[in-house]
């Protein structure tokens, strides 16, 4: 089954794959999170942890800073990331093995990755804008396979106090994982 959500109330764009009906994943690891905004990255990933551990889709979420400490004393680990991660820059491809020895290594049956799409105070049109974008895969790490992904984004404009953007990151963080396999139990 695949999806574009275009709608209010909706996501950007979302594709789930086939496999996501049936899949019940028991452990999550969050991958540590890439994009150009270097400057969100710990906050974002503190925000979809607190948010999908709230949201109790699966029974245990490994949070970054677990998964980057199990990637700096395990060196198999770390170079499967580092593949992982190559691949799905250059392919857009989840690498089958290599999402099985991080499954492995991190005690997970499942993979989040993750995104910085935009991280910005600017101006459009005369309007002050506080702006939050991500991505998000879900990967089964027991077959390597991208079960969902979506993009979304949030804004806010406002006039004279900025936004606070962890903020603005829940609401978004909130409003993707809510699509995301698997269905509340």
């Amino acid at each position: 089954m695949t999806g574009l959500l275009t709608a209010c109330g909706g996501l950007q764009e979302m594709w789930e794959g086939p496999a996501a009906r049936g899949f019940y994943p028991k452990t999550m690891a969050i991958l540590p999170i890439s994009g150009t905004y270097d400057s969100a990255r710990e906050d974002v990933e503190e925000v979809v942890a607190k948010v999908l551990i709230k949201s109790r889709r699966v029974e245990k979420v490994v949070p970054p800073d677990q998964v980057t400490d199990t990637f700096q004393t395990t060196k198999d680990a770390f170079d499967a990331l580092v593949t992982y991660f190559s691949r799905m820059e250059t392919t857009g491809q989840s690498d089958k093995n290599s999402a099985i020895k991080i499954g492995h290594a991190l005690g997970a049956d499942s993979l989040l990755v993750v995104k910085v799409n935009a991280w910005e105070y600017t101006r459009e049109e005369g309007d002050n804008i506080a702006r939050v974008g991500l991505s998000m895969r879900l990967v089964d790490a027991v077959n390597g396979a991208i079960v969902w992904k979506a993009r979304h984004q949030v804004q806010e404009s406002y006039l004279f106090i900025r936004p606070d953007m962890r903020d603005l990151a829940t609401k978004l963080a909130t409003d993707m994982i809510k699509y995301m396999p698997p269905e509340k139990r």
